[in-house]
């Protein structure tokens, strides 16, 4: 099966991006004992998904010792940003308007939650739509 060329990380890539942001640099070892706690997934697979990651850049590898270690290569807020554009753009045509109203509608917001977005919402000057 051919690697696949995109930058952007699969579900299963992120579910790893997001072991190694909160963990720091990690082995395939104590990932994948993460990984495995919901789903039972193989050593294997964990190895190979961290592999293919390598050889996409999203992750660095240290093997200087025996056990390798793996380091996010790719900067949290950064990947978030990228992915939620491109989400804006493929489901919302482009409008933050849509996606907006859609978490909004779609999810139950808390209180405290609620009082970040309107203060969000007054330092952007309470503009809504697309940029």
């Amino acid at each position: 099966m051919p690697v696949r060329t995109s930058k952007m990380p699969t579900e299963a890539e992120m579910e790893i991006l997001q072991i190694l942001w909160e963990r720091g640099p990690s082995t395939v070892r104590e990932v994948h004992e993460i990984v495995n706690e919901p789903r039972g997934t193989a050593y294997t697979t964990t190895l190979k998904v961290m592999q293919v990651m390598h050889e996409k850049g999203l992750v660095t590898r240290d093997d200087s010792e025996r056990s390798h270690r793996f380091s996010a290569a790719i900067e949290r807020e950064k990947t978030r940003q990228s992915m939620l554009k491109q989400l804006i753009d493929r489901v919302f045509g482009g409008s933050t308007e849509e996606l907006v109203l859609s978490a909004l509608g779609a999810a139950k917001v808390k209180p405290d939650e609620l009082l970040q977005i309107k203060e969000l919402l007054a330092k952007k000057g309470g503009k809504g739509g697309s940029k």
